[in-house]
């Protein structure tokens, strides 16, 4: 891959990703599970009036990054520009969604008020992995370009290497 990039860099951009989704995808879901039964009246408030539109986001921008973390182990593992393909599509889309939950994250610092530490460690997940996400996303990319080059580098050589083109009937005569 281009500048030597290639499964050295992105296998382990894909692990800290997984971990990071998975981590933030268990606490978005138990945050959004205690603010519905808070307004349910059984629990108490988890967080300020970002919350409401925080944790969802949050939760769905999860899975989309654990799903694009899948696609990118199948890449990893066929190593074609096809997989290549649908490992960035999928990247860019996680990355857009961690992007907004990170904005929907600052929000919330900004705000302040009462939020349990549990939501904050979220909100902290949340502008990692935005970050991680580019990091992954650029490693793929780089692989795009790569392949471009490797595209334009080929050359069409046919027959053997004597000089003689062509069909071997049409070299002998």
């Amino acid at each position: 891959m281009a500048f030597g990039i290639g499964r050295g860099l992105t296998t382990p951009l894909l692990v800290i990703n997984f971990i990071l989704y998975l981590v933030a995808a268990a606490l978005a879901g138990w945050a959004l599970n205690r603010d519905i039964d808070s307004s349910t009246g059984t629990a108490y408030s988890v967080g300020n009036a970002a919350t409401q539109w925080f944790l969802p986001l949050a939760l769905i921008a999860s899975v989309v990054g654990l799903a694009s973390v899948l696609t990118g182990v199948h890449h990893v593992r066929v190593y074609r520009g096809d997989s290549l393909a649908a490992a960035h599509a999928a990247s860019l889309i996680a990355w857009l969604l961690t992007l907004l939950a990170m904005g929907l994250a600052c929000k919330e610092i900004h705000i302040g008020g009462p939020r349990t530490k549990r939501l904050k460690t979220l909100e902290a997940f949340m502008i990692i992995l935005a970050f991680f996400e580019l990091l992954y996303l650029l490693s793929l990319h780089a692989g795009i370009m790569a392949d471009d080059r490797a595209a334009d580098n080929t050359t069409t050589r046919t027959g053997p290497k004597t000089g003689n083109y062509g069909t071997p009937a049409a070299s002998a005569v």
